[in-house]
């Protein structure tokens, strides 16, 4: 039980007085934000000021400047607009407006503010709280607040939103009001889409969006337009007759004042009969979606707290969304950058503002480790969903070996074709680590601007994930997000059930086998003793004998003596005396240092004289060839399209200042199978999972099959129905339902 009273001491927020105002254009979504500021300031003791108008009313003074109170802000939400009003102020942009503005706020006791608006209202904001104590100083000197006032006022604290449904702010993955605004937009284009097709007709429509093409874009794909032109990306020469090959029926989206050019365009070129919409100020009005009234209401509570936390020397700050995170960052900072988009959006330096907006990435594909069929379509999946959500794709050829000798390449959409089926590593794979060339790893990383790692492989991608992570320190550039997708015919990497590679490694081995004992069909009585592959991870060996019906399966995780070899050589004596002809020991590689397969074979062979013969068979590396099987093509593909989107989201959350910047646990992540769910884990914490002399996890699940496949062999033992669950998680993998991946 937390302590409640301590809790509610840290958030007090007695003899404190905060103002809230918005400010420039409205966006759906900011009475929201008010009535959170208005509630949370209420509960932890402060009180809350409505200041209408703006930085005008502010200004202005008077009835400008009320007390709120709970019931105030009842029947907010729902609205759209500022139910507080919103104004330009040339006043405030001069001194003498300032000074009002202070004198306003002191006599009121008010030295917080709660800003919600666009870049221009946090920087003016940001300008007054650097002025404030030259601002207090005039007012004394004129008489006009006490000595005593100014000093008892002498810090003004400042927090913004961005409410603006252009999302052009840099530093949130969302402002206030944009997906209110994408809510009327498609609305209205999903109205004049059965217009278009009943009359043959072509409709060019206009959004807002200023200088930022978001609106436009993300409109776009949700509602199937056949085109799409935005400022950031302007068509390249010949565009118009790639167009004239479009198909009737489409919708253009375009930012402001693009219009008639495209509709003379169209018609010229075309001859279609042609209609303009121009969706102008309906964007912003109506009620705002659910989305906005939540990430107001969160982002006005967190205001909140950080003007309770805030001390003389705190830098103003913005509230922004990270991933699904409320989070402050430095305000000017943030409005620096955003200064910077529109600088470059002005000088036409195109490439550039993508680039600020932090909307394209570089991304980093590589294979570590034993080749495992299912890669290929691994590394298929990630570069073309990469490719579709903006980021430039660089394939790595042989593991961290290419990396740091500088194999690298662009990789695109087309390079991939036709990966899905087939087996092996086509990028190339090694064994090699990368900790004894993390120095030119680092400056391969820096000369082809890597912002983001995806390593697809086994045991040794996870050991050069932490080496990576651990590096950190010493190299900034691999403080980037990092992700591990498991592939590996050993299927034994800590933090999954399962690998990609497994499912078509226990194909062979039961191809293999069931061939085998086809091959004595009709001869006399005879074991088979085979080895397979997995270093010390029993997996294949236990899983592929119980696909393939053996009578006994040695593995390291299963201690065994020569009273057991004995016990199960007895067993199959006693089989053999019936109408059972033939018999099948599978060992797993590394079981054991001194009852190796030949002394295993060795053992079979002289204990059955007289009942059965013995023949040997060594697996070898068939388990890792082949064409992969349906569940590693479906189970790679989907496993590598969760990865890049958690890499895109990764990137997006630790993108500032225009760069990538991670260095948290949770940023070199392992995507593994629990279950039945996909799971994110920092490799970090599954150290403690992990028996790194042996190369395996310290818990596995199908150990809990070893029982099964004894029951099934007629040996007597107990059996665990409570793990009936598991069971039936691998039944519905192995006859390939996926759909719960």
């Amino acid at each position: 039980m937390p302590d409640t009273k301590k809790f509610i001491e840290n958030l007090s927020g007695a003899g404190k007085s905060i103002g809230v105002l918005t400010s420039g254009g409205d966006a759906q979504g900011m009475n929201a934000a008010v009535r959170a500021v208005v509630r949370m300031g209420i509960y932890v003791g402060a009180k809350v000021y409505f200041v209408h108008e703006g930085y005008q009313g502010m200004v202005d003074g008077g009835d400008n400047i009320k007390e709120a109170s709970w019931e105030s802000v009842s029947s907010m939400l729902q609205v759209g607009g500022t139910v507080i009003g919103s104004a330009r102020c040339k006043d405030f942009r001069a001194h003498e407006g300032r000074l009002r503005a202070a004198l306003n706020l002191v006599q009121r006791g008010i030295t917080n503010l709660c800003v919600i608006g666009g870049d221009g209202s946090l920087t003016g904001a940001n300008l007054f709280r650097e002025e404030w104590s030259g601002l207090l100083d005039e007012l004394v000197q004129s008489g006009q607040i006490s000595e005593e006032a100014a000093q008892t006022h002498s810090a003004l604290h400042i927090v913004g939103m961005v409410g603006s449904i252009d999302n052009d702010f840099c530093g949130t993955d969302m402002t206030i009001g944009t997906d209110s605004a994408l809510h009327r937009i498609i609305e209205v284009v999903d109205a004049i889409m059965t217009t278009a097709q009943s009359h043959q007709r072509t409709f060019v429509l206009e959004v807002m969006g200023r200088h930022c093409g978001y609106l436009a874009l993300v409109s776009a794909l949700a509602c199937g337009a056949d085109w799409v032109l935005i400022p950031e990306m302007p068509p390249k020469d010949g565009w118009e007759e790639q167009m004239s090959k479009n198909t009737l029926y489409f919708v253009n989206f375009l930012p402001e004042d693009c219009v008639l050019s495209l509709l003379q365009l169209v018609v010229r070129c075309l001859g279609f009969d042609t209609r303009v919409t121009i969706l102008g100020h309906v964007q912003r009005g109506g009620t705002p979606s659910a989305f906005d009234r939540i990430l107001a209401s969160r982002m006005g509570v967190e205001a909140v707290l950080a003007l309770l936390e805030a001390s003389p020397g705190t830098p103003a700050c913005v509230v922004s969304l990270c991933g699904n995170q409320a989070v402050r960052l430095p305000l000017m900072e943030c409005v620096q950058m955003t200064q910077e988009v529109q600088k470059a959006m002005d000088e036409k330096r195109f490439e550039e503002a993508v680039k600020l907006r932090g909307s394209s990435f570089n991304v980093a594909v590589l294979n570590v480790g034993a080749p495992a069929a299912g890669m290929n379509a691994a590394v298929r999946s990630a570069v073309r969903v990469g490719i579709t959500e903006g980021h430039t794709l660089f394939a790595v050829n042989d593991g961290f070996e290419g990396f740091y000798k500088g194999q690298i390449k662009e990789i695109k959409w087309g390079d991939v074709g036709g990966w899905t089926g087939q087996g092996g590593s086509l990028l190339g794979t090694k064994r090699t680590l990368p900790a004894k060339h993390i120095d030119k790893i680092a400056e391969q990383m820096k000369i082809h601007n890597i912002n983001a790692l995806l390593v697809i492989g086994g045991f040794e991608a996870y050991l050069g994930l932490l080496e990576l992570q651990a590096a950190r320190s010493k190299h900034a550039e691999l403080c980037v997000p990092m992700v591990m997708v498991p592939a590996t015919v050993s299927n034994n990497i800590p933090g999954s059930d399962l690998s990609i590679g497994a499912d078509t490694a226990l194909n062979a081995i039961t191809d293999t086998c069931d061939r085998i004992k086809q091959s004595a069909s009709g001869t006399k009585r005879r074991v088979f003793i085979i080895e397979t592959m997995g270093g010390y991870c029993g997996y294949l060996a236990t899983v592929g004998g119980l696909a393939a019906g053996a009578d006994a399966a040695y593995i390291y995780e299963e201690p065994f003596d020569i009273r057991d070899l004995q016990s199960n050589v007895e067993h199959l004596t006693e089989k053999m005396k019936t109408s059972i002809q033939r018999g099948l020991v599978l060992r797993n590689e590394n079981c054991s240092e001194n009852y190796t397969t030949d002394f295993i074979y060795q053992l079979y062979s002289e204990e059955g004289k007289g009942v059965f013969d013995c023949r040997k068979n060594v697996l070898g590396h068939m388990q890792q060839g082949g064409a992969p099987s349906p569940f590693d093509r479906n189970f790679g593909t989907k496993i590598a399209a969760k990865a890049m989107q958690w890499i895109s989201k990764k990137l997006k959350e630790f993108y500032r200042e225009g760069r990538v910047f991670a260095n948290s646990e949770d940023s070199a992540c392992l995507l593994g199978m629990r279950r039945r769910a996909l799971v994110f884990q920092p490799v970090i914490q599954l150290k403690d999972e992990t028996d790194f002399v042996h190369r395996i996890p310290k818990e596995q699940w199908w150990l809990r099959l070893r029982p099964l496949m004894k029951i099934l062999a007629k040996y007597k033992t107990s059996y665990d129905v409570s793990d009936s669950g598991q069971l039936e998680h691998i039944v519905r993998l192995r006859t390939k339902d996926i759909s719960a991946i």
